[in-house]
């Protein structure tokens, strides 16, 4: 477990600033173990390996291209980002270790808010019912990591359909709200907490 981890709740921030502020702190000498709980402006972002034909229609809504792992995906307000800067190295964490372990914490999230979800053989991410409610994109640089996980909770799904999800196309889409009403935001971000305080 990391004895100084730290939890920031930032609100809503702009993807290139925040991109930014998480490559500068995994750099830093006196690194510290931090997650950032936040959401983004709408925003499309693409991985490392992402092919720009899965973004079908931008329309008004920015195209990025990020350094993290994956497809395409949308971030746009509603949408609770988490993002991991974590010592890996010093958790004996691999990269699969590290992406089933976010998988394992918001299936147990899920589990607490009455959602059954499942994972998909080579396919990052949690589902429900086949629908996409949470996306993974990672990124290790000298043993620390960066970027994580979006949980759609309570947004407008439609930009959704300008692109193909994580590159699948047809691939649907939902969130917390349609699955139960009675969270709040903050509620859920405690409980987000609650549980990686004993994760990590």
């Amino acid at each position: 477990m990391l004895e100084d981890l730290t939890f920031k709740s930032l609100g809503v921030v702009n993807y290139h600033e925040t991109l930014d502020l998480m490559k500068s702190h995994i750099q830093q000498a006196d690194f510290s173990n931090e997650i950032w709980l936040l959401e983004h402006p709408p925003i499309f972002t693409l991985g490392t390996a992402a092919d720009k034909n899965h973004i079908l229609e931008a329309k008004d809504i920015p195209v990025v291209q990020s350094d993290r792992g994956g497809e395409v995906t949308y971030h746009g307000p509603g949408q609770l980002v988490i993002y991991f800067l974590l010592d890996v190295k010093k958790l004996n964490y691999g990269p699969k270790m590290l992406v089933s372990t976010i998988q394992e914490f918001v299936k147990n999230l899920l589990a607490d808010l009455s959602i059954d979800c499942n994972f998909v053989e080579g396919a990052p991410g949690v589902y429900v019912d086949k629908k996409k409610i949470a996306s993974i994109g990672l990124r290790i640089s000298k043993g620390k990591s960066y970027h994580g996980i979006s949980i759609n909770f309570d947004m407008d799904l439609s930009p959704f359909k300008q692109i193909n999800p994580c590159g699948y196309e047809g691939l649907e889409v939902t969130q917390i709200k349609d699955l139960n009403k009675h969270v709040s935001k903050l509620q859920l971000e405690k409980m987000v907490i609650n549980l990686l305080k004993n994760t990590f």
